[in-house]
């Protein structure tokens, strides 16, 4: 399931503050890491017997490598699955999940979006200042506000290096 609207999804941060918010929320970053990619875990128990869940964080990084420990991290909407034993984790949407796991699930998930704020400078991630100026633009139908939004948001890092020279 995915947990969308939580605010996280977009922000960047650097690899080694991402990990260290991560670890300070109690998300584990997995294995299944590769030169493009992270995965962070946080295992959330109930007591219903044989039901364990896992609210999961992914981040792909926009510049650098995550086995040099460069890498900037761009997070993707948060997922909530439900583990099957032996077969593993299920995040589709044909899961069910109750009120009390998804409000424990985004309740982990604001702790991270405070934890991401403390590293921000000026305090709010750009991502979250550029979605509510869209929404502000959309409301009162400011089209030239639009797009330049849209272009901030598309402008190519190669394009910037080439209009430098």
């Amino acid at each position: 399931m995915k947990l969308e609207g939580i605010g996280i999804e977009g922000a960047t941060i650097e690899l080694n503050r991402l990990d260290h918010l991560m670890e300070k929320a109690g998300f584990i970053r997995g294995g299944q890491w590769d030169y493009e990619r992270v995965t962070y875990d946080y295992k959330l128990e109930t007591n219903t017997k044989g039901q364990t869940y896992y609210v999961r964080i992914q981040g792909a990084s926009i510049e650098g490598e995550v086995d040099r420990g460069d890498a900037v991290i761009k997070l993707m909407i948060p997922l909530l699955g439900l583990h099957y034993y032996p077969h593993g984790i299920e995040y589709g949407d044909s899961e069910e999940f109750t009120e009390a796991v998804i409000d424990r699930a985004k309740g982990l998930l604001e702790r991270v979006k405070g934890y991401l704020l403390e590293f921000e400078v000026g305090s709010r991630p750009s991502q979250a200042v550029l979605e509510e100026l869209r929404d502000w633009a959309e409301k009162n139908d400011q089209k030239e506000v639009l797009e330049k939004i849209q272009a901030l948001q598309t402008f190519a890092p190669d394009e910037e290096e080439k209009n430098k020279h």
